[in-house]
């Protein structure tokens, strides 16, 4: 059976058995597709099926001495192929996955620039309130840093996801996963005269009638406008780190571990499947106290 074609299954099976969102579905696609094209220009006339360990090993060394692709990226595509091969396993049409026993790249593991609180609130309180473009970024910010979320359950949060009176939002996370998080006096603060006075001027477009938080025209707001409202923040105020809208969930679970929060409420709060990954913020809390040692003991 030709690639485009147990490709194409592939992302059904992901899409429709696994439940994976459009965009998971589609980084898996691109890592796949990169093992054909590999097959295509070292002209490697085989099957999906006929590919061997070996013949994944030289991918991977390809991608890192040819295109200079790093480790991160590397382990991903690997990540992407191994699903592959187990769903051709899974459909019969393979009894072992050349795969399964490579070793991903080695990762140095680098962590993320964190905002501490007194640029968050720096960043916070150089928005102009008197534009109605204001209001909207202030309550998104504020959003952002006091639940965690990622970009994408921000500009897809609904009006029916906010419940003022408990302080809680439903969030509908990675693989249609829902969770609730709770959020701060201050962001349902600027949520509120968000919603109440700037989100009540404008006519939503159809299909975006229940989403938060609106562009002028009336459609939801893109991953890359919230980028470049954060951004134009770092600008003005001259922080001198490396700011996205995911550095505000970074900032918001370092500051929960820094204060003695559990770490398993933190994975809950997070959305994180393993508390592996919640484990980073362990390691920025002990950067952080090598800090205050750094700066304030006096025999440092």
């Amino acid at each position: 059976m030709k690639w485009d074609t147990l490709i194409h299954r592939f992302a059904n099976y992901l899409r429709l058995e696994r439940s994976l969102s459009d965009n998971s579905v589609q980084a898996y696609v691109r890592d796949v597709t990169k093992l054909k094209q590999f097959a295509d220009i070292s002209n490697l006339d085989v099957s999906p099926m006929r590919v061997t360990t070996q013949h994944i090993q030289n991918f991977l060394q390809y991608l890192g001495d040819g295109l200079e692709i790093s480790a991160y990226s590397q382990s991903r595509m690997l990540s992407g192929i191994k699903s592959f091969y187990n769903f051709l396993e899974y459909e019969g049409m393979m009894d072992k996955n050349p795969a399964k026993l490579i070793d991903s790249p080695k990762l140095g593991r680098k962590l993320p620039d964190v905002l501490n609180i007194f640029e968050i609130e720096k960043m916070l309180n150089s928005i102009d309130m008197s534009a109605p473009q204001g209001g909207r970024n202030r309550a998104m910010l504020e959003v952002l840093y006091s639940s965690g979320l990622r970009v994408s359950e921000l500009i897809n949060l609904k009006m029916n996801q906010i419940y003022f009176d408990i302080g809680f939002l439903r969030v509908l996370g990675k693989g249609n996963k829902e969770r609730l998080v709770p959020i701060g006096k201050s962001a349902l603060k600027y949520l509120g005269i968000y919603m109440e006075e700037i989100r009540t001027q404008i006519k939503p477009q159809k299909g975006y009638e229940n989403f938060v938080f609106l562009n002028r025209r009336g459609r939801g707001l893109t991953r890359v406008m919230v980028f470049t409202i954060v951004k134009d923040l770092v600008r003005a105020t001259g922080i001198q780190k490396r700011v996205s809208p995911h550095t505000f969930r970074h900032s918001f679970a370092t500051h929960l571990v820094e204060g003695g929060a559990d770490l398993r409420a933190v994975q809950e709060m997070l959305g994180h499947e393993s508390i592996t990954t919640t484990e980073i913020y362990t390691h920025l809390d002990r950067e952080y106290l090598k800090q205050i040692i750094e700066e304030y003991h006096p025999r440092s």
